[in-house]
């Protein structure tokens, strides 16, 4: 009985977790607009949804975003991992620490500082506000992700490529770079799903004139929930949900090749 009530309790928990998720997911298929009882199965809210064109325009402008904020968070985060694992400096433990307090932060907070930063050297919400914004949420996490797979290498594999004769530049690229590879993928992967699901953030540094997904679902839920919202909000937990057990599947430490036996 003992050995089931961890079991129990697990399952408890993703029920809890889990369910209503579920319910939001099987009445997008439902053919009803408005009831809440099941009146039969349909596709037409998916349909529905691909003929939204604002929806749909917001929908590209989240991509771009989340596109260009994982690729810069993942180039920046990647570089210091790699600075703080690997280099000796001042204000090392400075920086480890901003970087664990930002993981942390109340996205509010982060929100109200970076548009009071912005309308301070008065800059136009916007695009470009919206991509540092994400870039600054995302980057920690990147940082850890890449510190944790670098804290399972072996240094001895470096010494041995430069007992070979290679230079720096091609230790990394040819031994540390292809070993802590997932762990990047890991992080891009991460800060992409960051990105594109922020709400928060997004409300205080995004202006007027682009408008991103999560804001736009938000407005619209403020009128009712509709199928087609039902049916957006499937499609999204789908992706975010691939794109998390991806990077948890490309963050997993292989330590055959890290460590020594």
């Amino acid at each position: 009985m003992r050995k089931k009530l961890p079991y129990a309790y697990m399952w408890l928990v993703y029920a809890f977790l889990y369910i209503p998720i579920l319910v939001v997911i099987i009445f997008s298929f439902n053919n009803a607009r408005f009831s809440t009882d099941w009146n039969g199965f349909t596709l037409k809210w998916y349909d529905l949804l691909l003929k939204n064109q604002p929806l749909m325009d917001a929908a590209v402008n989240s991509l771009l975003v989340a596109v260009c904020a994982a690729s810069l968070a993942t180039f920046m985060g990647g570089l210091a991992a790699l600075c703080i694992h690997r280099y000796k400096f001042t204000g090392k433990k400075i920086l480890q620490g901003s970087i664990y307090m930002l993981t942390i932060s109340p996205d509010i907070v982060m929100g109200i500082a970076l548009l009071i930063f912005f309308i301070s050297i008065k800059v136009e919400l916007g695009f470009i506000t919206l991509l540092i914004a994400h870039v600054t949420l995302a980057m920690p996490f990147v940082t850890l992700t890449v510190l944790a797979r670098l804290s399972e290498f072996n240094e001895n594999l470096i010494e041995a490529a430069r007992d070979l004769g290679a230079s720096e530049v091609k230790s990394f690229v040819h031994v540390l770079l292809p070993l802590t590879a997932p762990a990047v993928a890991a992080g891009w992967l991460l800060s992409f799903t960051l990105s594109l699901d922020d709400v928060l953030i997004s409300f205080f540094v995004t202006g007027p004139s682009f408008e991103v997904l999560p804001l736009k679902i938000y407005s619209m839920v403020r009128h009712g929930v509709k199928p087609d919202i039902n049916a957006l909000s499937a499609i999204m937990f789908g992706l975010t949900l691939f794109l998390v057990l991806l990077a948890q599947f490309l963050a997993r430490p292989k330590k055959k090749f890290l460590k020594e036996d």
